[in-house]
């Protein structure tokens, strides 16, 4: 399930450093988390949608190595980011 234009462009403005800011950790954390959420309500009410859990759970570790790389290189940003987002870790 693609993320929408306009809340792509939410999430930039929100999390980037710039209005077209799309590859800073920050941003593709934000909409990795968007997707992940949204995917997790599909699979609620469809238990049986295999291949859809198979990609939330690449989506789920691909989440979880940007964090690790903020982390590495920022960590004041990364308790940022896990407060704002609410990710438990």
């Amino acid at each position: 399930m693609p993320i929408s234009v306009e809340m792509k462009a939410k999430l930039r403005k929100e999390f980037g450093q710039s209005d077209n800011d799309t590859g800073s950790p920050q941003v593709q954390i934000a909409c990795l988390t968007y997707q992940i959420n949204v995917l997790t309500e599909h699979l609620r009410s469809n238990k049986k949608d295999h291949s859809s859990r198979r990609g939330l759970l690449r989506m789920v570790s691909r989440r979880r190595r940007h964090l690790d790389y903020l982390k590495a290189t920022a960590p004041d940003q990364y308790l940022d980011m896990i407060s704002r987002l609410g990710i438990r870790k």
